[in-house]
């Protein structure tokens, strides 16, 4: 009789998954890592057995049953132990009901139902949640296996149902005035203003008010204006309404504002100076805030000919900003600085994001830094940490220090070109190599920028120069990046990691079909990794589906996040990442840098004792606030692109297909990247059928074809600012495509949504 176990049945995976979750629950932490090496090991299951464990494992998968992130498989739908959810409604029973607020369906299917949990006799000062907020809510297991449903208790309530609404003001003579509210998902298709209650509003000012009863007559909801906003076709108007529906903080606390304006930077003690060592700073012309500022020198070392020791210093937020404090806890709540086309939603108040905390030209600064030993190839072959006073040598802009290098130095730049700019640049070109070695995912997708006149309205739509200079210093951030995960690592010091899962299988799939109907074929089972995916997008480079290509295979990956457990970073191809060279603007990095202080032991402002529970809540907490942060800003963009075209209703543009579905395209256009929509029915006179692997709408009669990436021409029919939405009719009903190689097509490359495969040292966030 065999000694060898029998393999398990999927059956059996499951119920050792769910068991693991359930003596994690009842230990008070997080599920053990539960891989094929794991349940390998749970079963006895060795030798050739583990070729079909694999393969079992990979039909549930497949079969939707359960889903992998990285190494760690659980039943799909499973929640995190924490998320961010919004509270919709309540159930016959009058309990109240849970949503997460970014659940992926097409990956995971219906969001699930989440009951909260109150307790019997709440702790004073316990939060009291209702219908409309959004909460941080701390998951378990329904008792009831059968049910359909988890159990939440609410940790935090993060925003609060609000009176308070946003609309634009209309006088609508004779029937009063009314107010259309912003919010396309508001049920009310107007509101009445209740008499005396206008606050001076104009026609067409956008206009806050709050309700206060129901009217007679038409039976619409009466509200009072409580503030004028202005004209919408103002950036700052539309900004606004981005800023009131997404319940983004834009006005201080005094308490904050108060120990802003107390807060005094540290001198030299405790700390090495630097402040002869020539830093440089080097931003967009426009930036007021300054994280951080590098320096770059031949390696004399004998062990390490033709290397570089590179200086990457960056602001010491951690010693301004305390644990605990007022501007902690606001600084928590924001998350991250929100950026729009004007202006800037700040995660710290201008005292430490603009003053103290911004590595300023010729001012002693405090700074965290890391000295990074290159090696000939690129590769880093050391770090240290330090904490530092500084002094900027320099305050440059991108083209302004790319010009230096490309013989055009100005009276800023020619003292600083040969002892500081040219040993930068040969730093940078040695990480190219060990860069190309790492094989990062490298999608061309380049970011359009919205440029306003003074008054605040917009003047032009350009897509910036990405140059060396750019490329630099997001290289020598990614390096700093790294070498911070591995310092706190081999402390063994928990952190919030910056991770990036790899794509599933399911859109994998999706993205094998696609390109098989352009002749690229991928082997059956593949396991792409970012070299890979760079190598089908050498294949299309210069080729009538270049954007196509690269469009798809953005849309085949999956959003980066923040994390306490490390999956890695798959689009940059990194085993471990974390943020640490933006605390000014991001909260993750601060908490990094406070981490660096107690593991290195540089300073008695270090992080304090945080369980990995409450490092996850966190990371929930500030991953939430960033998509928050990029739907702001999205929107904003939209809403302002559509108010600059709503005069040009009737004018003709050249666009690029964006997206398929089954009820039309979506176009984005050439000149803007406006984003708009064409219905299906419009497209012409005959039936079009989605055929879904193509990504396209084919013509049933004449075999017209509508195809993601396709150039086509069209006609604006309608604009609507308050939604950010535009109508397009097809002009000629017919696409067209850029000659191969070209480049003409090269000026209306799509704008990608804020990436998240690559980690650019820009105003997003990736």
């Amino acid at each position: 009789m065999s000694d060898v176990p029998p393999l398990p049945t999927k059956d059996e995976i499951l119920a050792l998954m769910a068991r693991n979750a359930a003596e994690a629950k009842d230990l008070g932490r997080k599920p053990a890592v539960l891989g094929k090496r794991e349940i390998a090991r749970a079963f006895g299951v060795k030798g050739a057995d583990r070729s079909e464990l694999k393969r079992m494992l990979r039909e549930l998968e497949r079969e939707g049953t359960v889903t992998k992130r990285r190494k760690h498989l659980r039943p799909s739908g499973a929640m995190p132990p924490v998320i961010v959810a919004e509270i919709t409604s309540r159930d016959r029973d009058g309990e109240l009901v849970a949503v997460p607020n970014d659940w992926d369906t097409a990956e995971l299917g219906a969001a699930p139902r989440i009951l909260i949990e109150v307790p019997r006799k709440p702790k004073p000062g316990a939060p009291v949640p209702g219908v409309g907020n959004r909460v941080l809510i701390r998951i378990a297991p329904a008792p009831d296996p059968d049910d359909t449903h988890a159990i939440g208790r609410v940790v935090k309530i993060l925003t609060k149902s609000r009176a308070r609404m946003l609309g634009v003001f209309h006088d609508r003579g004779d029937v009063g005035p009314r107010v259309s509210p912003v919010d396309k998902k508001a049920a009310a298709q107007e509101w009445g203003v209740a008499p005396e209650g206008d606050g001076g509003a104009q026609d067409g000012d956008l206009v806050a008010v709050e309700p206060i009863g129901r009217g007679t007559g038409y039976g619409l909801q009466l509200v009072r204006v409580v503030e004028r906003l202005g004209t919408l076709n103002t950036e700052k108007a539309i900004s606004r309404i981005a800023i009131e529906t997404h319940d983004i903080p834009a006005i201080f606390r005094p308490d904050t504002l108060a120990e802003a304006e107390a807060v005094v930077a540290p001198g030299l003690a405790g700390r090495e100076d630097w402040r002869a060592l020539p830093l440089v700073t080097i931003d967009p012309p426009d930036a007021k805030d300054h994280d951080d500022a590098v320096h770059a020198v031949p390696d004399t070392a004998e062990d390490n000919p033709g290397g570089f020791v590179v200086s990457v210093a960056i602001a010491d937020v951690a010693s301004l900003v305390r644990p605990g404090t007022a501007l902690d806890r606001e600084a928590l709540v924001r998350g991250n600085s929100v950026y729009f086309p004007d202006g800037v939603v700040p995660m710290l108040p201008e005292r430490i994001s603009t003053d103290l905390g911004s590595l300023r030209a010729d001012v002693d600064r405090p700074a965290l830094a890391v000295r990074l030993v290159l090696g000939a190839d690129g590769r880093k072959r050391r770090h240290s940490f330090h904490r530092i006073l500084m002094r900027s040598h320099a305050k440059l802009a991108y083209a302004q220090a790319q010009a230096a290098i490309d013989g055009q130095p100005d009276a800023t730049t020619a003292p600083l070109l040969e002892p500081v700019l040219r040993p930068l640049w040969a730093a940078y070109r040695a990480t190219t190599q060990a860069k190309a070695e790492r094989g990062p995912l490298d999608l061309d997708l380049p970011e359009r920028k919205i440029l306003l006149t003074p008054e605040g309205t917009v003047d032009r739509v350009i897509v910036p120069q990405r140059l060396d200079a750019h490329r630099l210093i997001e290289e020598f951030m990614i390096l700093a990046n790294v070498a911070a995960a591995e310092a706190l690592e081999a402390k063994g010091q928990p952190l919030i990691y910056r991770v990036h899962d790899e794509p599933t299988l399911e859109k994998l799939r999706a993205l094998s079909e696609f390109l098989a109907t352009i002749g690229i074929k991928l082997a059956k089972g593949q396991t792409l990794r970012p070299a890979q995916f760079n190598g089908i997008l050498a294949r299309v480079k210069d080729t009538e589906h270049e954007h196509l290509v690269n469009e798809v295979v953005l849309r085949s990956q999956a959003q980066a996040e923040y994390a306490a457990d490390n999956y890695g970073h798959f689009g940059l191809n990194l085993r471990r990442y974390a943020h640490f060279t933006s605390p000014i603007r991001r909260y993750a990095d601060l908490v990094v840098h406070r981490a660096l202080i107690r593991a290195l032991d540089l300073g008695s402002d270090g992080l304090a004792d945080m369980t990995a529970g409450q490092l996850a809540e966190v990371a929930t907490r500030i991953s939430a606030a960033e998509r928050r942060a990029m739907a702001a800003e999205r929107e904003t963009v939209d809403r302002l692109i559509a108010t600059f075209l709503a005069d040009r209703v009737g004018a003709i543009f050249s666009g690029r297909i964006s997206g398929v579905t089954k009820s039309g395209l979506f176009v984005k256009l050439d000149e803007t990247g406006a984003d708009g929509f064409i219905p299906a029915s419009t497209l012409g006179d005959e039936y079009f059928r989605f055929e879904e692997a193509r990504r396209a709408m084919v013509g049933t009669r004449t075999a017209t074809v509508f195809r993601l990436g396709d150039t086509v021409e069209v006609k604006l029919v309608e604009a609507a600012p308050f939604a950010g939405a535009l109508r397009f009719a097809v002009v000629g009903g017919k696409t067209r495509r850029g000659p191969r190689g070209t480049g003409q097509d090269r000026p209306g490359k799509t704008t990608a949504p804020p990436k998240s495969t690559g980690e650019r040292k820009s105003r997003r966030r990736a």
